[in-house]
């Protein structure tokens, strides 16, 4: 078990620049999600605390310990990554012992017996014990090498998108078992994915990277209901935030005066400057609805059916949103429908920079 932190990190790789100012401090026994898309420099950030990369500027600390000069054996981490690192010749209990036998210091039989045991028995893969890993399935697979990772008792387990390859299914079922696994191990996850589902169904807290920058950090809720910018508020959510350019005139939202305009509640609103001014209007589609006699009229673009409830998309004028409705809601393409929203839910982004006037210092 470990607490890391990450100060004021640079990472260049030639001209090009995957990591700026980086701040991140992941607690002991912490589950936290690094979420950002392709090129966001994750990969890098997990690197660089494992040990594989050293940072251009800035420290790596774990337990209060700068470990700028540790080698990746020296910092006791595991690294499970999105291709199974398996020996396929061996079979699977010969690949959960094999990090247990290094020369150096090789632990004796029993010791190697009972961790091989107890981590088969957590990833309920007793059954493949004898079996050559090259005859498992992918999700097989992956429980065998987040095993490797486990019989070694890391102080810290570092996950690149170790789920990606899987199935929709299975990397469900996964996804509910890790994090089973890092409560009863009690250890110290850091998981990096673009999924944001995952990133908002496994992590205690997330950190959301844009182009090498932590844009907020946050628990799910934090990052889902309060997003710091625009930027979150798109990328985080499915479907995402819809986001509406208006202005705000007396408690309420002018997107298009007369035919696009909603109320907007205190609990929104942060002071007065903002009468008037180019603003973000940022509105969830669970807050969108739809009822006869509501104060907006739209026609509908799009209907997709998920089951227990629809996403509708709207067209106003120019303007595109979604409302996320009961499957037995009845709509068609083209059909006139008037909408509302949840005036409390609403939150404002500056025009211009993209940030949240809450968060606005």
């Amino acid at each position: 078990m470990a607490h890391i932190e990450l100060k004021n990190i640079t990472k260049k790789f030639g001209s090009h620049t995957a990591l700026t100012g980086l701040n991140l401090e992941i607690a002991d026994g912490e589950f936290f999600v690094l979420l950002g898309e392709t090129g966001a420099g994750k990969t890098t950030t997990l690197r660089l605390i494992a040990g594989l990369e050293k940072p251009t500027e800035g420290q790596v600390f774990i337990d209060g310990v700068d470990v700028a000069a540790w080698g990746a054996a020296e910092r006791d981490v595991a690294l499970v990554l999105q291709q199974y690192s398996l020996y396929p010749r061996y079979t699977v209990r010969e690949n959960l012992e094999f990090p247990l036998k290094p020369k150096i210091r090789r632990l004796p039989d029993a010791e190697i017996k009972d961790r091989v045991a107890r981590a088969a028995r957590t990833l309920r893969i007793e059954h493949l014990l004898d079996r050559k890993t090259d005859r498992l399935s992918g999700g097989e697979m992956q429980r065998v090498s987040i095993g490797r990772a486990i019989v070694r008792k890391p102080r810290v387990f570092l996950m690149d998108e170790p789920l990606s390859a899987l199935d929709a299914k299975l990397r469900e079922a996964l996804r509910t078992e890790l994090k089973n696994l890092q409560m009863q191990l009690g250890a110290t996850f850091l998981f990096v994915t673009h999924d944001q589902i995952e990133a908002m169904s496994m992590g205690d807290k997330v950190g959301v990277l844009n182009h090498g920058r932590i844009v907020q950090t946050g628990t799910p809720q934090e990052i889902y209901n309060n997003p710091r910018d625009t930027y979150v508020a798109s990328f985080v959510g499915s479907p995402p935030m819809n986001l509406i350019d208006g202005k705000l005139v007396d408690d309420r939202a002018v997107m298009a005066p007369m035919s696009f305009e909603l109320p907007v509640t205190g609990g929104a609103r942060t002071g007065s400057a903002t009468d008037g001014r180019p603003l973000v209007f940022g509105i969830r589609p669970e807050d969108v609805y739809l009822e006869g006699g509501a104060p907006v009229e739209a026609q509908v673009h799009d209907v997709e059916n998920h089951g227990v409830e629809k996403i509708v998309t709207l067209r106003v004028g120019d303007t595109m949103l979604r409302a996320t409705v009961p499957a037995r809601t009845a709509v068609e393409i083209e059909q006139p429908v008037r909408f509302a929203w949840n005036p409390d839910k609403v939150v404002m982004f500056d025009k211009g920079s993209g940030v949240s006037l809450r968060h606005a210092g």
